[in-house]
């Protein structure tokens, strides 16, 4: 049992150490991304199903409520995290328009919308980012996999995709949440000035 943790922990740097040498740039500029679209006092909405889903929760927290040092909240909201509305929309105009919808009401021109799925292919993400679209806001999809998916297919040459080269979920969602982390440190010292060493 012993041996299966440690060989379960090596795994996962290695799957982290691969993934971070491959989306370092993007990640970088995905963060300059949203640094524009803040500065330009607009907004992002956020969403992702499952365990996605609570790391949409996740990162919309840490925009909002801080991430490692006091400073102001920036503007951020997870789309899943209103179960009611969710479940409304899902129940009435169907599971695929559950973020659609929100995003059709919500969103304005030069929002974001940061999808994040272990393997793109929820028709509700899909139809997230064609709602998006319509609205004029750019796109932020974190993805995994090793070859293009539904979400991928829709995405434009102003939007980025920072996909985790696994097919494993748990490491997909592991790189996900590092990568979330990397975004928020990114976001504070472009907004608010570099840590002091």
């Amino acid at each position: 049992m012993e041996q299966r943790v440690v060989t379960l922990f090596h795994q996962s740097i290695e799957a982290t150490m691969n993934a971070g040498e491959l989306l370092a740039p993007l990640i970088a500029e995905a963060s300059e991304m949203i640094v524009h679209t803040l500065l330009a006092e607009n907004k992002l909405l956020i969403c992702g199903n499952g365990l996605s889903g609570a790391l949409s929760q996740s990162f919309s927290a840490q925009l909002m409520g801080g991430f490692e040092r006091e400073r102001p909240g920036l503007p951020a909201l997870a789309l899943n995290g209103d179960a009611i509305t969710s479940g409304t929309v899902a129940r009435n105009h169907g599971r695929a328009e559950s973020y659609a919808r929100q995003v059709r009401a919500l969103g304005q021109p030069g929002d974001l919308l940061v999808i994040i799925s272990t393997d793109g292919s929820d028709s509700n993400l899909v139809q997230a980012i064609r709602a998006a679209h319509d609205r004029e806001m750019g796109v932020l999809a974190l993805t995994g996999g090793e070859s293009d998916s539904d979400c991928t297919a829709l995405l434009d040459v102003h939007d980025i995709e920072l996909r985790v080269p696994s097919l494993v979920a748990s490491e997909v969602h592991q790189v996900h949440l590092l990568t979330l982390f990397c975004l928020c440190d990114l976001i504070d010292s472009s907004l608010f000035g570099g840590y002091e060493e």
